[in-house]
């Protein structure tokens, strides 16, 4: 998908996907990771997520990546915190209070990047991307990250025929053939949520089945 999607959509403020607290799926299947304080996150594709504010508030360091800068300065400007920017190779470093958002093209990601992560939580990433680019991220991601690491990710699932996206359907297959030949994955849950308030907009679009599934990702190796 072309990045001027995204950035279209964050300039003209259509922004449905970002959600107005932080990810209740997070906020009950975290503890499954047992990271202790400290340790460093990163979240892609973050938008102006409050995700990142809540796993900050648990004692983590965070990293988002995200190609907004708009959304990079909606993220401070609502935390209510003045950001440093520096430049860090092909991307602009934004910090502040323990979390750092690199602005810029996911694809641009250099090892040294992510050096220092210890898990990934993935809540709009996956599905924000078509088939035809799934691929490429997954293998962008554990070729970049380091060679253990822990990953929540949270997908949608519906008849992708019914509605396009995204967000993109992202079955339980697929996500074993993008993560299994190097890690294990477990799934921690699957709910139905046809009837959700928050997704009615789908159901006017034509899907008419939705399960969101929280599945625990353990990379041991690089592909």
């Amino acid at each position: 998908m072309n990045p001027d999607f995204w950035l279209e959509r964050w300039t003209q403020g259509q922004i449905g996907f970002h959600q107005p607290e932080a990810n209740p799926y997070l906020q009950k299947y975290w503890p499954e990771l047992a990271l202790p304080r400290g340790a460093t996150v990163f979240v892609p594709l973050c938008g102006k997520t409050l995700d990142m504010r809540w796993l900050h508030d648990q004692g983590h360091r965070v990293l988002g990546l995200e190609i907004s800068r708009k959304a990079v300065g909606d993220f401070f400007d609502d935390w209510g915190v003045e950001a440093r920017i520096a430049q860090q190779g092909p991307y602009e470093r934004w910090e502040a209070r323990g979390i750092t958002v690199l602005c810029g093209d996911f694809f641009d990601l250099r090892e040294q990047d992510l050096g220092d992560v210890d898990a990934v939580f993935d809540r709009a990433a996956l599905i924000a991307l078509p088939a035809t680019m799934r691929t490429a991220y997954a293998r962008k991601l554990y070729d970049t990250l380091p060679a253990r690491v822990l990953m929540l990710l949270i997908t949608l699932d519906y008849e992708q025929a019914q509605m396009a996206g995204p967000p993109f359907a992202v079955s339980d297959r697929e996500v074993h053939t993008l993560y299994a030949d190097a890690s294990s994955v477990r799934r921690l849950a699957a709910l139905e949520v046809s009837d959700a308030p928050e997704y009615a907009r789908f159901r006017e679009r034509g899907a008419t089945r939705l399960v969101e599934r929280v599945h625990l990702i353990e990379k041991s190796t690089t592909r």
